[in-house]
């Protein structure tokens, strides 16, 4: 079994050899068809979070992330081994790993929240090894979602831009009606278009700083796109939008794009929080109130939410956001290059 781990933060990903596991229990072992490399990545590489205002950053190591980490949480895999108590999968089939594990013990858990898990979160490709090797197991068949001939390479990033958008997206549900406004036409921003799309939104806005991120974001059937650094990029919004705003999503997470979140939406909006950027929260405390702004934030998706999702995919027969294609080989550099801004979409091994 090859993987390429993390053993030193904001070090080269180390390639290693070890005898292939055998799966015990429910146990399910899988060949690697694909894995998707995430922004999230980049976090975990480098060890940990930007908090703002001065704060020491946040450290993976003090959340439980440990060393050496094999990355990798949108992975599909084909089963070839099982083991002796797992049942509800079979040898050749071809499935999407869920990979936002908990303990499975504790109420949220049991209530179908494990994304949400604080006894013991055991996330794949986070706390435990992922999707950059050439096999993975997996603990359990239930955590494998039968993707009936999706394409694997494409459909990996459904485990987590996928779902992160579509629970973020369902958390503005009661106003997609109207145009929402999205921040960051990065892998995520593209996903949330075509899935805001199949579930019947009026559309959005996307906002970015990238001008190469228009054409993109224009072909996936966005609003409008307004450059987040124009100087009048609040009038632009509100201009575009032709209404009062009241969903905004942010899938960057730094100080600008949330200042910009928070001014662009009406009394009672709500602004959705999904970006891991860094930074330290921008908003004057006395306009919460007095506009009566939610701020919310939204952590991945569950496992219900991640079959919705393959389902919507499939019944709105929603197209795949780009891809660029890699060997396991070159994982060092689809995360060098989708640190330097250079992919649109996502880069999957």
């Amino acid at each position: 079994m090859k993987s390429f781990k993390v053993t030193e933060f904001n070090a080269p990903l180390t390639e290693v050899d070890i005898a292939t596991p055998k799966p015990e229990g429910t146990q399910v072992l899988l060949k690697v068809k694909a894995a998707g490399v995430c922004h999230s990545d980049l976090h975990i590489w480098e060890g940990g979070y930007d908090l703002g205002h001065g704060r020491k950053p946040l450290s993976l190591k003090d959340r439980g992330v440990s060393l050496p980490l094999t990355m990798g949480h949108e992975t599909v895999g084909e089963v070839v081994a099982l083991g002796p108590d797992a049942k509800g999968v079979a040898v050749g089939d071809v499935r999407l790993v869920y990979p936002w594990l908990g303990c499975g013990e504790c109420a949220t858990c049991k209530a179908g929240d494990e994304n949400m898990c604080i006894v013991k979160p055991n996330s794949i490709g986070v706390y435990c090894d992922g999707g950059y090797a050439d096999h993975i197991t997996v603990r359990h068949p239930r955590y494998l979602l039968d993707l009936k001939g999706l394409d694997p390479v494409t459909a990996a990033p459904y485990a987590c831009s996928g779902v992160t958008t579509y629970s973020a997206i369902k958390k503005l549900e009661s106003i997609l009606d109207q145009p929402i406004v999205i921040f960051g036409a990065g892998g995520l921003g593209l996903m949330a278009l075509s899935i805001l799309k199949a579930m019947g939104g009026k559309g959005a806005i996307v906002v970015d700083i990238d001008e190469s991120k228009r054409k993109p974001a224009e072909d996936a059937g966005a609003l409008g796109f307004v450059n987040g650094a124009a100087p009048d990029a609040l009038q632009q919004i509100a201009a575009k939008a032709g209404r009062p705003v009241l969903g905004a999503i942010d899938l960057v997470g730094n100080a600008a794009t949330a200042q910009l979140g928070f001014d662009c939406l009406s009394k009672g909006g709500k602004l959705v929080m999904v970006g891991l950027f860094g930074g330290g929260a921008p908003w004057a405390l006395p306009l919460i109130p007095i506009k009566a702004i939610t701020i919310q934030g939204s952590y991945v998706g569950n496992l219900r939410e991640t079959q919705e999702l393959i389902d919507l995919v499939r019944e709105k027969k929603i197209a795949p956001i780009p891809v660029t294609r890699m060997p396991l080989t070159k994982a060092d550099a689809a995360l060098n290059d989708l640190k330097k801004g250079k992919l649109v979409g996502r880069a999957v091994l």
